[in-house]
């Protein structure tokens, strides 16, 4: 490769990685600005960081969030799991089809769609709107990842391990827990965390299941971002992207030291 092409690569790396996260950089600048005016830097300050534990409505959303992630991911995990098991273990069996269809509908439906579907059912049935159906809305719209991550963990089990532990007399339970189900963990971790990062993230579904008291952050955030950008929403905004980041260094030091041979 010559100079000329190299500096093509390099010029078109850095654009690209600039357009991705220059915004970023800025909106974490300007989370600590001291003026009210997010647009005009008028010092450093972290006085925004401290309005965040006095502003009762964000903390409040956020702790809903979390809640409505981990138990819709929980949900999603256990459901996708297994509907990925049924995919790869019974090829034939009456309404296979339909079954696929229905689990891997979500993954290219459209959200308003969905939301707005999910929104009908709820309403047909007398169910009043709140955390459930949030939870229930999100563990429905991200099952189908969590399908594809452990199905495709399963597509490559050599299922003689299963015959074996099964032709020294170990139950059908047995063989699950103890054999295949730590083989395809990593699988169902990893699919647990993109359903939890998924539900973290969803404003569109989130908005036409939510009811009274069920507002979760990237609601709360939509909601008063139209009446103006203020420092908080950089500062509360600055947070998330911190745990985001200290998660991801986590895990790839746990993956970098599992590949390494090196105990936990």
């Amino acid at each position: 490769m010559n100079r000329s092409a190299r500096f093509l690569d390099a010029t078109a790396l850095t654009l690209g990685f600039g357009f991705l996260y220059l915004p970023i950089v800025i909106l974490i600048v300007f989370s600590f600005n001291a003026s009210q005016l997010v647009t005009v830097w008028g010092g450093f300050s972290t006085r925004w960081y401290g309005e965040i534990l006095q502003n009762r409505q964000l903390l409040d959303s956020a702790w809903m969030t979390a809640q409505v992630a981990f138990v819709s991911a929980t949900l999603a995990t256990v459901v996708g799991t297994l509907a990925a098991l049924a995919l790869t273990r019974y090829l034939r069996f009456r309404g296979r089809v339909l079954f696929t269809g229905m689990v891997y509908a979500p993954l290219v439906m459209p959200e308003v769609i969905t939301g707005l579907s999910l929104l009908l059912l709820f309403v047909s049935l007398g169910i009043d709107r709140g955390f459930w159906t949030v939870t229930v809305a999100h563990a429905t719209f991200t099952l189908g990842f969590v399908a594809v991550v452990v199905q495709s963990r399963l597509v490559a089990f050599d299922a003689s391990l299963e015959e074996a532990a099964a032709d020294l007399g170990a139950s059908p339970a047995q063989v699950f827990f103890r054999i295949t189900l730590p083989i395809i963990a990593p699988a169902v971790i990893a699919g647990f965390l993109l359903a939890f990062t998924l539900s973290l993230d969803d404003l569109v579904i989130a908005s036409f299941t939510t009811g009274p008291g069920a507002t979760t952050l990237p609601m709360r955030i939509y909601s008063q971002v139209r009446l103006g950008v203020t420092p908080e929403i950089n500062a509360i905004c600055t947070l998330m992207i911190a745990a985001v980041t200290v998660a991801v260094i986590a895990a790839s030091l746990a993956t970098k030291r599992q590949a390494l041979g090196k105990p936990g």
